[in-house]
């Protein structure tokens, strides 16, 4: 009798610890972390189709998203875009031959130099001129938004076509490819 007593309260333990794990996983999968996979080239050459990251919830809690933070987002209601701020508020975001300019001054962007060499040799520019009063008729990126392009520039839906993001769909920050090995490590 003893024996069997010792046995109920032994599952039942590991019942209480099994739960207690499960909740443990899904707080941080639903409310801290969660993987994400890259669904196109938008990104190229920084993430490619198919990389496997951990989107960051809860950084965009807490405080507000950086220029150059890639970032992942609700573009509709079932679907979700990975792309790079740009632009924060208070900003003023325009591209002139080639050349990215906030609030006016000239900005570099090491996470282009592949794809611009590669233009070099193909002629054309990697991104079109364009200014945030042609694309939204604002001349600062206003409180609550950002501006969002992919680093594959002349393949990417983002704000040129979009418009500006609310921060409120930003689900959160990701640079870290986990799969596929060959490409695991953080991304700038």
């Amino acid at each position: 009798m003893n024996q069997s007593k010792k046995e109920k309260n032994e599952l039942w333990e590991w019942g209480k610890a099994l739960f207690i794990a499960f909740v443990a996983v899904g707080i941080i999968r639903f409310l801290l972390f969660a993987p994400i996979v890259v669904d196109g080239e938008s990104m190229m050459p920084t993430l490619e189709n198919g990389d496997r990251m951990i989107v960051n919830k809860i950084g965009y809690t807490i405080g507000e998203p950086g220029r150059y933070d890639v970032v992942v987002f609700h573009a509709t209601e079932d679907k979700d875009y990975i792309k790079r701020v740009i632009g924060v508020p208070g900003d003023h975001v325009a591209y002139e031959d080639d050349q990215l300019f906030i609030n006016g001054k000239a900005q570099d962007e090491p996470y282009l130099a592949s794809l611009k060499e590669q233009q070099n040799l193909s002629n054309g520019t990697l991104t079109e001129d364009f200014t945030l009063e042609k694309l939204t008729e604002l001349e600062v990126i206003p409180e609550g938004y950002v501006f969002v392009l992919g680093d594959n520039r002349r393949n990417s839906t983002d704000s040129r076509i979009l418009g500006l993001i609310p921060i409120e769909n930003i689900i959160g920050s990701t640079n870290y490819v986990f799969w596929p090995f060959s490409d695991m490590g953080f991304v700038e």
